[in-house]
């Protein structure tokens, strides 16, 4: 998501989302996590952006154990949606082979799972 923070201020965006989360916490209109409030908030008033800026699926699209590969060309954000968290397949030491791009940020430092060339 890229966002326009003086727009962002302007629209009193965080206010709207943050109705749509009591709602949500009252009487849970909606399942998947945080995107249903952003939906709800802007309507339909998004844009796509190139798979360059986000590299999503990474997680496995809400399916455990199922890894995928980046997309061709030049990636700027890596995005393990999904349920296949790389930090969660480190601790169960079933990494898939992207994950290994997260271990240098894993508090845990599971070095030990990925050869080093």
């Amino acid at each position: 998501m890229v966002i326009d923070l003086r727009k962002w201020r302007e629209g009193k965006y965080t206010e709207k989302l943050e109705y749509w989360m009591r709602v949500q916490k009252k009487n849970r209109i909606y399942e998947l996590g945080s995107l249903p409030p952003f939906l709800l908030v802007f309507a339909g008033d998004v844009e796509g952006v190139e798979h360059r800026w986000n590299q999503h699926g990474l997680g496995g699209d809400n399916l455990e154990g199922l890894c995928r590969d980046l997309h061709p060309g030049p990636v700027s954000l890596l995005h393990w949606s999904g349920k296949g968290k790389p930090w969660l397949r480190l601790d169960t030491k079933r990494p898939c082979p992207l994950d290994s791009l997260w271990a240098p940020y894993d508090l845990y430092r599971h070095s030990t799972l990925f050869c080093e060339s």
